[in-house]
């Protein structure tokens, strides 16, 4: 789909990502808030409530909750990383933005492209349909080249990375 945006907060830089759902902002809240519903689409199970303040370890990294209105927004930091849900209504369904603030701007695409398949995975699960990871990342590598030239990186870090994932010989090269 290639529709994460690159931006700066706070001076590093950040990927943004928009999408509108068919779905009313309580529901999606409910797929973005409660750990079942993301386990269902999102890259990774989250145990949190979610309340401020909130912390956990999740992979060696600490998450802590930083905002919750709910049904309109949700921020927390993933090994000191900050990361946001932000919902409102549009018509009859409702505008979702993910904002991922990264560290290093050479893994922008390669971040991106995850991003990408991941929320590409969330109106299906909506629908009721179950999208597969590996569904999902079908087109990674290509979705991966177009955000590296959007983006103006170097595509070497994100190809490496794919080629490891893959069990490539090469991939260290």
């Amino acid at each position: 789909m290639t529709d994460g945006t690159l931006e700066t907060i706070g001076g590093r830089p950040a990927l943004r990502f928009e999408r509108v759902l068919a779905f009313p902002v309580e529901r999606v809240w409910r797929a973005v808030s409660v750990p079942d519903e993301l386990r269902a689409w999102f890259p990774a199970a989250v145990d949190w409530t979610p309340a401020v303040g909130e912390t956990f370890d999740a992979g060696g990294a600490t998450v802590e909750v930083t905002e919750v209105d709910p049904p309109r927004r949700l921020a927390w930091t993933y090994a000191g990383q900050p990361y946001s849900f932000d919902l409102t209504a549009e018509g009859d369904g409702c505008r979702l933005v993910f904002v991922h603030v990264i560290d290093d701007l050479g893994l922008a695409a390669q971040t991106a492209s995850g991003w990408d398949a991941y929320l590409s995975r969330l109106e299906p699960y909506l629908s009721g349909r179950a999208v597969t990871e590996e569904e999902a990342h079908q087109g990674w590598a290509e979705t991966h080249e177009r955000y590296a030239a959007r983006f103006g990186v170097d595509p070497e870090p994100g190809r490496r990375f794919a080629a490891a994932l893959r069990g490539d010989g090469d991939a260290g090269a």
